[in-house]
């Protein structure tokens, strides 16, 4: 079994991703200040690097099934930064969508374990919607 190492690299770059996901959070709270939302695309796209590493980080967004969601997050990186945020955000969460859509059923059994999100998201509603995807897990 392959075990995660925590070094001092990735601690940084999950603590960069973090404040990205926060000052676009921030950014969307405060009418699409284009400040804070290219603040946290730029912290985001950093600490995805620094987690991963800048070669698989590379080898991820270049992927032929990622070059949709990867033009359409860059373009809406771009009209964040040039001053057009809604647009941006649109299209940048279009591009979040698409290239990290694979991920989900490999965090929705991580949402089922968490002691207190884990019980809600096993009340049956939640479970039947969380079974479609439960053989489908990508390897992390």
């Amino acid at each position: 079994m392959v075990s995660f190492e925590m070094n001092d690299r990735k601690k940084i770059g999950l603590g960069l991703t973090g404040f990205g996901i926060f000052f676009s959070f921030l950014g969307i709270i405060f009418f699409f200040d284009k400040g804070l939302l290219a603040m946290g695309n730029i912290l985001f796209i950093s600490g995805v690097s620094l987690t991963i590493g800048l070669k698989s980080t590379m080898q991820f967004f270049m992927k032929p099934q990622n070059y949709k969601g990867t033009i359409s997050f860059g373009a809406g990186f771009f009209l964040v930064v040039i001053g057009w945020p809604v647009l941006g955000m649109i299209l940048e969460s279009y591009g979040f969508i698409v290239l990290f859509s694979g991920f989900w059923p490999t965090l929705s059994v991580f949402i089922q374990k968490v002691p207190i999100l884990g019980w809600v998201f096993q009340q049956p509603y939640f479970r039947s919607f969380f079974e479609r995807y439960k053989g489908k897990r990508v390897p992390v």
